[in-house]
């Protein structure tokens, strides 16, 4: 069985889902791949984990970083979880770039093709916040491909750097 929740963050809504034990999804109301892996059938009730993540999403949207992650369970590939790791390792406040998820991913070969499905992967990571796909930039520096949207993708990155 699966389970969701509801949070009110200052970017929206935020639906949460978790198969009881760890969380396995997170989206903004609307965003693109809105769901994509949550069961149809779900149940809207409040869990320890939801109470984790609402606790974590409290700290992070107050502008502090969490010093904890709720339990998390990747409903992905193989390939979508290796870049969803990596994803995981970029510090609080910092960005990396799809080329450099790519170089860690498959060193030097693979090129612009491995750069496109590392960009497939962050795009549909399934439990944003929790795997900051916010913090993959182009390899230029600019800001492309949020789910949630570039206006979010900018906020989260300046709140986290203080900006805000």
């Amino acid at each position: 069985m699966e389970y969701s929740y509801h949070y009110d963050s200052p970017l929206g809504g935020i639906t949460i889902a978790s198969d009881g034990r760890a969380l396995n999804g997170l989206w903004f109301d609307g965003q693109k791949y809105f769901g994509d892996t949550l069961d149809e059938e779900h149940e809207e009730r409040m869990l320890p984990v939801f109470e984790e993540a609402e606790r974590w999403l409290r700290l992070y949207f107050s502008g502090r970083e969490p010093d904890f992650t709720p339990p998390l369970s990747m409903k992905t590939t193989e390939f979508r979880r290796a870049v969803w790791r990596i994803m995981l390792e970029i510090p609080y406040g910092e960005t990396m770039s799809y080329g450099e998820i790519a170089e860690r991913i498959g060193g030097r070969s693979g090129g612009r093709a491995l750069s496109r499905a590392v960009g497939g992967a962050v795009s549909h990571n399934a439990i944003s916040l929790f795997i900051p796909c916010h913090r993959v930039i182009a390899e230029d520096g600019s800001l492309r491909g949020y789910a949630g949207g570039i206006w979010r993708k900018r906020r989260l990155l300046a709140m986290e750097r203080g900006e805000n």
